[in-house]
């Protein structure tokens, strides 16, 4: 079940722990407006946290935990967009054209939520230029990072698709090259737009190759540069 709370660590946004750098150019005045209307919400892994088409309503914030942001397509296929840790904002394009979400987002993790008040955001927009600069400059990695992604799905083949993927969580999502991952083999066949089979396979080959280890849930780079130059040739 959903759980709605002020949290100890996030009793406002003044003096949050977890607070987005995004947040770092407002002064003590324009937090205590963020934090009206402000609530927080727990989510048990696998859970959704919106869905596609659904109304978008208020900006949010991963303040623990680790999501996916992921379009629904045709026949029961989604493909991952991005991978959200603490402590990044994430929320639909449409939110501020239709109220719309143009994608869906759910937790790979036990993870907690804040979600800020759109008018309030909105009105904060208004009166802070260097906060409307970041929050643009935000948006922009998030575009830039987008049309790498396109792409590298678009013009790799698929052992290309899967290093990507390998390479993407070790160097931005856990920032290490053994990690145990929370993602699902359909997650990870979801980020490089393959079929679960196909991505085993070539997991697999990795493996056999001498490239990767894997026990479990856990998954080792043995061969980095081996990886890296397969992501290169694609």
């Amino acid at each position: 079940m959903i759980e709605f709370k002020r949290s100890s660590n996030c009793s406002n946004c003044n003096e949050c722990n977890k607070r987005s750098e995004l947040f770092s150019v407002l002064d003590r005045e324009q937090l205590e407006y963020i934090n009206h209307d402000r609530f927080e919400v727990s989510y048990k892994s696998g859970e959704m946290m919106f869905k596609q088409g659904s109304a978008s309503t208020h900006i949010l914030m991963l303040t623990s935990g680790l999501a996916k942001l992921y379009l629904e397509g045709h026949n029961g296929r989604n493909l991952i967009l991005k991978l959200i840790k603490p402590v990044q904002m994430f929320g639909g394009p449409g939110t501020f054209l239709d109220q719309r979400n143009y994608y869906s987002a759910a937790a790979l993790e036990n993870s907690t939520v804040c979600f800020v008040n759109m008018n309030n955001f909105r009105q904060t927009l208004r009166s802070n230029p260097d906060f409307a600069e970041k929050f643009i400059e935000t948006i922009n990695r998030n575009s830039i990072f987008t049309f790498g992604r396109f792409v590298d799905l678009t013009q790799k083949q698929m052992p290309g698709r899967v290093a990507d993927a390998l390479l993407y969580l070790s160097n931005d999502i856990f920032e290490a090259t053994s990690f145990k991952m929370s993602l699902t083999r359909q997650d990870l066949a979801d980020m490089t737009s393959l079929s679960k089979e196909s991505f085993i396979r070539i997991l697999k080959d990795f493996k056999e190759e001498g490239i990767i280890k894997i026990a479990g849930d856990a998954i080792e780079i043995v061969k980095l540069e081996a990886l890296q130059k397969i992501s290169q040739v694609g």
